[in-house]
């Protein structure tokens, strides 16, 4: 058919329409159709398959995680046992609040065994940290370099753990040999069980809204 004859169709008579152009009308409706359905059905169900899709791809990865920490969870155990063994060893090494007198005492006498002469011996302020406090201690001893050099090796040996800190050593007179060290002894204690809870209730007040 030419485009003159489909022209001169008139819609209201499709029952006298030449055989072709029925066809062609219908073939019209039917890809109508088609377009309307894709659009109003089709495609949300294909944006919903996409969906699904990339749900299934990150299920399937996390199935992947949680079934290697399966089969690893008894190597995770054993793990996290040696590691609560090495921290009960580390605790161990720190003195209770008892012991701290004694442990300040020990520094006391690394240093006259040496023959060292204390100008100051200060405790400071206790810091409470998490698990532990930290208790500094100011020091300024005189002795000559050897005596020194082994009262700070005494130190790093003890049963306890105590740090030297901001470490400065003088020499007023050259001619004498007599140095002066200043420096900062930290010691450290494990915090008891009271005070393990005051703590606690203390950070979750601070943080209660008011």
């Amino acid at each position: 058919m030419t485009w003159d004859e489909i022209k001169r169709l008139n819609p209201r008579d499709i029952g006298i329409w030449p055989l072709p152009a029925k066809f062609g009308a219908i073939a019209l409706l039917i890809l109508v159709l088609m377009g309307l359905a894709a659009y109003l059905g089709w495609m949300p169900q294909y944006d919903e398959l996409d969906a699904k899709q990339k749900q299934e791809v990150t299920l399937r990865q996390e199935y992947s995680s949680k079934k290697a920490q399966a089969i690893n969870l008894d190597l995770y155990v054993q793990q996290l046992k040696e590691v609560e063994q090495q921290f009960g060893a580390l605790l161990r090494q720190l003195p209770s609040k008892s012991e701290m007198d004694a442990l300040l005492s020990d520094i006391n006498q690394a240093g006259l065994g040496r023959g060292l002469q204390f100008e100051l011996f200060k405790p400071s302020v206790e810091r409470q940290q998490d698990f532990y406090a930290e208790l500094p201690v100011d020091l300024r001893v005189t002795g000559n370099y050897h005596d020194i050099g082994a009262f700070t090796s005494d130190v790093s040996q003890l049963s306890r753990i105590v740090t030297l800190n901001d470490i400065a050593i003088t020499n007023k007179d050259p001619k004498d040999g007599v140095l002066t060290m200043e420096a900062v002894a930290k010691t450290f204690r494990y915090l008891d069980d009271e005070e393990v809870s005051k703590q606690r209730k203390a950070k979750e007040a601070a943080k209660a809204p008011k």
